[in-house]
């Protein structure tokens, strides 16, 4: 095979010729159709060596706040002062990675974890965290309780009388670490902001996101 290309690399260097003076047409024309066959052969060259990068490179590791797409909605739009109402923060999870549920299989995992930083007027309850599935993974004979695709986390709140009237911001800490069957991610914190939509008079007050609330 070396002598093969060996061979065809010498096609691709113009080779002088030794009659002087004589009709050099067939010699230009030799030399165009070496220059179109040494074209190729680069052509050929680099779409080898793409094609071998692209199936030796390693796959892209994604950062880890990347993994979860966090976003929070309220039971209630509007909502009227002196009202119970939640807030849902719905996470998706990217394929093929999964969070460590609450509580966690073992010490040394880290849970999935929600807070809320109230501002004045708000009381606020635990989070509902929802149930894991079980997994299992190479590097232990336990199954692990995961979270995958799409999960809810609830957070039950009051506006109080004195809740400032208007939209308000309610912000939430999430704080997460994201693996797949080969690699754990660090641990990151996402801040996901909560628009609560305050009015005085409980009759304006109307139920929102029926999907993410259902009806006992």
């Amino acid at each position: 095979m070396n002598g093969k290309m060996r061979s065809r690399s010498l096609d691709c260097v113009p080779r002088p010729s030794n009659s002087e003076g004589k009709d050099t047409s067939a010699r230009d024309s030799a030399r165009d159709d070496n220059g179109r066959g040494c074209a190729g052969l680069r052509a050929a060259l680099i779409s080898t060596v793409l094609l071998t990068l692209a199936t030796t490179l390693p796959a892209q590791v994604p950062s880890g706040r990347d993994v979860v797409a966090p976003a929070a909605y309220a039971s209630f739009d509007p909502v009227a002062r002196s009202q119970s109402f939640q807030l849902a923060v719905v996470l998706k999870i990217r394929p093929g990675f999964h969070l460590n549920a609450r509580p966690a299989s073992e010490d040394y995992l880290i849970p999935t974890d929600l807070r809320a930083d109230l501002p004045a007027g708000f009381k606020a309850g635990e989070v509902s965290y929802p149930k894991g599935v079980l997994r299992s993974f190479v590097f232990t004979k336990t199954q692990l309780s995961v979270y995958e695709d799409t999960i809810i986390l609830r957070l039950p709140l009051t506006a109080l009388d004195a809740a400032p009237l208007g939209a308000q911001h309610i912000p939430l800490k999430l704080r997460y670490q994201a693996c797949s069957h080969e690699i754990c991610l660090p641990p990151v914190t996402k801040d996901v902001d909560a628009i609560i939509n305050v009015v005085a008079s409980d009759s304006s007050a109307k139920p929102a996101h029926p999907e993410l609330f259902p009806t006992p």
